[in-house]
């Protein structure tokens, strides 16, 4: 498969999520295929349209992975899982902020 086999078929050319760790400040620690720890913020999500429901910090804990390299809560809220990775910053760099 070369990369235009890949964009062809619509595969993310970024790792995928592995495991989804929500926090009590609307982030999600993110751990990522090639072994990435990274920290993606919701909160510039949470006043837009069906990602209002994410408000509910209970109903936020319940995000899981979708099985497809990406994340998604019960009422099928999800995240592309491109924008999670390029948009998620180091756990490092999180911590020290």
């Amino acid at each position: 498969m070369t990369l235009d086999d890949e964009i062809i078929y619509g595969k993310s050319l970024n790792p995928e999520v592995i495991a989804v760790v929500p926090n009590d400040d609307y982030t999600l620690t993110l751990t990522f295929s090639n072994s990435e720890v990274k920290v993606y913020d919701m909160k510039p999500w949470l006043d837009r349209g069906v990602f209002r429901d994410l408000q509910n910090i209970g109903y936020f804990r319940c995000v899981r992975l979708d099985g497809g390299g990406s994340i998604q809560w019960p009422r099928e809220q999800d995240v592309c899982p491109d924008t999670l990775y390029e948009e998620s910053v180091p756990l490092e760099k999180h911590v020290t902020e």
